[in-house]
């Protein structure tokens, strides 16, 4: 899933891009409120990391013209970060529509913890933490794959488009969705990129034929994971 991590401390916002991306998740950064204001009003993301005291526009301000918005967009979780913790602003922030609430210093596991239960919860996986498709799992607690029972290895964005293909069951999605899954706005790539790393898991899939899980391309459509029938 796609992260917006608003944060305008470069230093802190470098950090916690790379932790991020290195579990597995898609980030982008904005360093102010108005540019992530801007970017809140014409993409989607899975969730947002803000921090409060920001340039241009605060972070409470942001918050509250994302909830005012309504719709898909408006209802995206957000986890406020931020060194003003104070109770009233805490719930200021809580009543304004933030999911959750993480005061500077933090440890990171625990960041990544949060981020990892609020998006269970925006993808309506806590029910069932364990996604499957043959013999394809992926535990959205610990973020990882086993295919036939191992552990499969994944570069960051084969595991993004894995994900985004596991947590839809019986939907087909375009390539243009994929591509807002894996990539970033800032990433310096284009939608042929996304067949490259179809082919790339596809190839991870069918080393083994009885792992149950293929993906299928639909002509005009996108692309589908669906379980097969083990070979005879």
């Amino acid at each position: 899933m796609r992260i917006l991590l608003v944060e305008d401390h470069l230093e802190l916002s470098h950090w916690l891009a790379k932790a991020l991306r290195d579990a597995n998740l898609t980030v982008e950064c904005a360093h102010t409120g108005a540019d992530a204001d801007a970017l809140l009003h014409t993409q989607d993301y899975g969730l947002v990391i803000l921090d409060l005291t920001l340039p241009r526009m605060d972070g409470l301000d942001v918050l509250r013209r994302l909830r005012a918005r309504g719709g898909a967009r408006g209802r995206t979780p957000v986890l406020i970060l931020t060194a003003r913790g104070g109770l009233e602003e805490r719930v200021q922030g809580l009543n304004l529509g933030a999911d959750d609430y993480l005061s500077k210093p933090f440890e990171l596991a625990e960041l990544e913890a949060r981020v990892k239960a609020l998006l269970r919860r925006s993808q309506g996986s806590e029910a069932q933490p364990v996604q499957r498709c043959g013999k394809l799992s992926f535990d959205t607690v610990s973020r990882m794959f086993e295919y036939c029972g191992e552990p499969l290895a994944l570069t960051p964005r084969e595991h993004a488009v894995l994900e985004a293909l596991i947590s839809r069951p019986g939907r087909a999605l375009s390539k243009e969705k994929l591509f807002d899954e894996v990539f970033a706005l800032d990433d310096d790539a284009n939608l042929d990129a996304i067949e490259l790393y179809i082919h790339r898991v596809r190839k991870k899939l069918d080393k083994r034929p009885d792992g149950g899980a293929a993906i299928a391309t639909l002509r005009g459509i996108g692309y589908l994971l669906q379980a097969r029938d083990e070979p005879k």
